[in-house]
C-alpha cells in the first residue's frame, strides 16, 4: 500500500463513523408535557401540545381570538392545533390528548422536534364547565432543557372572548349544562382574549346559571410540567 494513501483512508474511516444530517437518533430532541387539572369541579379537554418556532403563536392577548381558539375554548375542539403541524412551517409538532382531564387528574403526551431550531412550547385546554375559559401556557422556551431536565409552570385561566359568559345549560357543553359547544357567531361584546374573571354561578345569585359553586376556580387552574427525554 502507498503510504500517502493512509491519510485519506484514516479520514474516510473518521468520517464513516460521524452521525449523518439524516440521522435521526441525533438529530431530535424528545419531550413529554404532563398536565394536572387544579381545579375543584373544572374538567379540562384533551391537551393541545404545540412546538413551533418563534414566529408562531397559539393566540395574542388583548387580540381577537383565531377560529382555531375559538372552537378550542368554547368546545374543546382542538383538532385545527392539531393540523397545523401539516399546515403550518412554523409548527414543528403538535399532539393532542386522548380524553378529559378530570379534576385532581392529569395526563402526558409526548412531542418530538429537530435539534437545529429554537424551540417554544404551548400548551391549552378547556375547561369544559365555561362558556369560553382555557388554560394555557403561550410561550414557553424549551430547546435549551438539557437531556432529563424538566420545568414546571403553572397555568392561569383566559377568556377567549368569543362568547358571552352567560352560563346557560344551553351553552356550557360540560356535565354542568350538556349544552352547545362551537358556535361561530361571537356573542361577547369583549372579543379579545383576556384573563378569565370568573364565572358567578347561582351561589352568588345568577339565577340562570347551570353552575354552582363547586365550579368556580382561582388562578393557577393547571399545571404543566415539561421533561427533555432525548
Amino acid at each position: 500500500m502507498k503510504l500517502y494513501l493512509l491519510p485519506i483512508l484514516a479520514s474516510i474511516f473518521i468520517l464513516s463513523g460521524c452521525p449523518s444530517d439524516n440521522d435521526n437518533s441525533s438529530n431530535t430532541k424528545k419531550y413529554t408535557v404532563t398536565v394536572k387539572n387544579l381545579t375543584n369541579n373544572q374538567p379540562l379537554s384533551p391537551i393541545t401540545a404545540i412546538a413551533y418556532k418563534n414566529n408562531y403563536r397559539l393566540f395574542s392577548i388583548g387580540s381577537p381570538a383565531s377560529s382555531s381558539l375559538e372552537k378550542l375554548a368554547e368546545s374543546g375542539d382542538n383538532s385545527d392545533y392539531i393540523a397545523s403541524k401539516n399546515t403550518n412551517n412554523d409548527v414543528l409538532d403538535a399532539v393532542s390528548g386522548t380524553g378529559i382531564i378530570p379534576p385532581g387528574g392529569s395526563e402526558t403526551v409526548s412531542l418530538t422536534t429537530s435539534t437545529h431550531k429554537a424551540t417554544y412550547l404551548s400548551v391549552a385546554s378547556m375547561l369544559v364547565n365555561t362558556n369560553d375559559g382555557f388554560v394555557a401556557d403561550n410561550k414557553q422556551a424549551i430547546d435549551t432543557l438539557a437531556k432529563g431536565d424538566s420545568i414546571t409552570v403553572k397555568l392561569n385561566v383566559w377568556d377567549s372572548g368569543t362568547e358571552a359568559n352567560s352560563e346557560t345549560a344551553a351553552t356550557i357543553p360540560g356535565p354542568a349544562g350538556g349544552g352547545e359547544g362551537f358556535n361561530s357567531l361571537r356573542d361577547d361584546t369583549v372579543d379579545q382574549v383576556t384573563l378569565h374573571p370568573g364565572v358567578i354561578t347561582t351561589a352568588n345569585g345568577l339565577t340562570t346559571s347551570t353552575l354552582n359553586s363547586t365550579h368556580r376556580f382561582l388562578n393557577p387552574a393547571a399545571q404543566v410540567t415539561i421533561t427533555r427525554t432525548e
